[in-house]
């Protein structure tokens, strides 16, 4: 019988996961897996390292948003924990799983053949992996300043109130980026090094980013008048990549490194990253992915 571990995170979405959890385990259980569920903490968790090692495990199911997503592949890279991951979406917001159009019974019928593909992983100073996106500036502190009854109320509505607040903020800084050994310097709102096209909820941010290329996507929204942010923003809210928008810089890379005079603290995958500057690189097919 094939063994899996499932992380859930109790708290993310609308802290419903634990009313599917039955019938989450009972569909792997007809499909011949056993499981063994790690429910994760907002402090210490070591733990799951040890239920790894213990369990055996042949691959990893993280049922939660982006920061659950995150955690668990941090967790297993940071200990060289070589596994596949699938996802079961049950967050605010799980932009990777979107991207790939995940469904709770696709995921159990990948799990249950075996069925992956590579992705690449976005590594930042040496440290921390991120999985969909890296970016800094206006909108990037939301995510953390969010309060969880919030979102869980109201979902990723939250955080577009919540950046309505800021506008009247919106302060350009200027950027310093080193791509590939070629050097740019922009006036930005804001910066988004992506690995998926989607972003935010929206998901063909970009027209170019696959998770499988080697290369991440930079976007970086100039210094621009308030008319133009509002075309960009509905731009935006009709589904369409900002690619090729005139206030949008953007190229592809294996590596970044990005600087500022400007404190600005980084987001990765929505968690709060390192401040700038930051040195990114691409670990090309660094993990597995059901699907």
């Amino acid at each position: 019988m094939k063994k899996i571990l499932l992380v859930y995170n109790p708290v993310s979405g609308h802290a419903a996961f634990k009313n599917r959890l039955d019938a989450v385990i009972e569909n792997f259980q007809r499909r011949g897996i056993l499981l063994s569920v790690y429910r994760t903490c907002a402090g210490d968790n070591s733990n799951f390292v040890d239920s790894v090692k213990i369990f055996q495990p042949e691959g990893v199911i993280a049922a939660g948003g982006d920061g659950t997503l995150h955690a668990v592949i941090n967790w297993l890279k940071k200990n060289s924990l070589d596994l596949p991951v699938g996802i079961i979406n049950s967050g605010t917001s799980n932009d990777f799983a979107a991207h790939l159009n995940l469904d709770d019974e696709k995921i159990f019928d990948a799990v249950a053949a075996g069925r992956t593909r590579p992705a690449d992983l976005g590594l930042v100073n040496g440290g921390e992996y991120f999985i969909n996106v890296a970016s800094a500036g206006v909108f990037t502190s939301i995510a953390h300043e969010v309060d969880s009854r919030l979102k869980n109320f109201l979902g990723k509505s939250a955080y577009y109130l919540r950046g309505l607040g800021e506008l009247k903020n919106f302060k350009a800084v200027p950027l310093d980026i080193t791509a590939d050994g070629q050097k740019f310097s922009v006036d930005a709102f804001l910066f988004l090094v992506l690995n998926s096209p989607s972003v935010a909820g929206f998901k063909k941010f970009s027209d170019a980013a696959q998770i499988d290329d080697g290369k991440l996507d930079l976007l970086v929204l100039k210094k621009c008048s308030a008319t133009a942010l509002i075309n960009l923003a509905k731009k935006i809210l009709a589904g369409g990549s900002v690619q090729s928008d005139e206030n949008i810089f953007s190229l592809q890379a294996a590596t970044f490194e990005i600087k500022t005079s400007a404190e600005l603290t980084s987001d990765l995958d929505g968690e709060e990253g390192d401040n700038l500057p930051l040195k990114i690189e691409t670990i090309r097919h660094a993990i597995e992915i059901f699907c």
